[in-house]
């Protein structure tokens, strides 16, 4: 796939209402996702929301693994308020290294990487609410 067809769809994915593409050819799968990021603190009404565009280009036959929520409760990325997440976006992480908390009834729930690897998605969003078998990270 050339890089002209890849920015193409880099602006597709930029422009729309589409959070992620996955686009095969021969080959060559690119992978496109936007994130929203949040603001905390003092907003501006007039603002408009920002997002960032991700691209990856991965190589032939490769196999991501989804990190499913195994119930539902409210997310926690990082150890506590304040504090830097447990993974972000590209990280190289361990089986068994905790990726994410999940909150239900005072109970934290530690959800750790099913094996090694490297994060390629996150999908959880810090402080919202996750149901049973909700996608929150994939790792390739």
């Amino acid at each position: 796939m050339d890089l002209s067809k890849i920015k193409t769809l880099i602006d597709f994915v930029g422009h729309s209402n589409i959070t992620e593409l996955t686009v095969t050819e021969k080959d060559t799968t690119v992978r496109i996702f936007r994130t929203h990021a949040s603001s905390h603190g003092a907003s501006s009404t007039h603002a408009p929301p920002t997002t960032s565009t991700s691209t990856e280009i991965l190589p032939p036959d490769t196999v991501s693994i989804p990190v499913h929520a195994p119930i539902f409760g409210v997310l926690h990325a990082a150890p506590a308020p304040g504090e830097n997440a447990f993974i972000r976006l590209g990280d190289t992480v361990e089986a068994g290294q905790t990726l994410f908390i999940i909150e239900a009834m005072k109970v934290f729930n530690n959800i750790v990487a099913p094996r090694a690897g490297r994060i390629l998605h996150i999908t959880g969003i810090d402080g919202s609410e996750v149901e049973t078998g909700d996608i929150l990270a994939e790792i390739v």
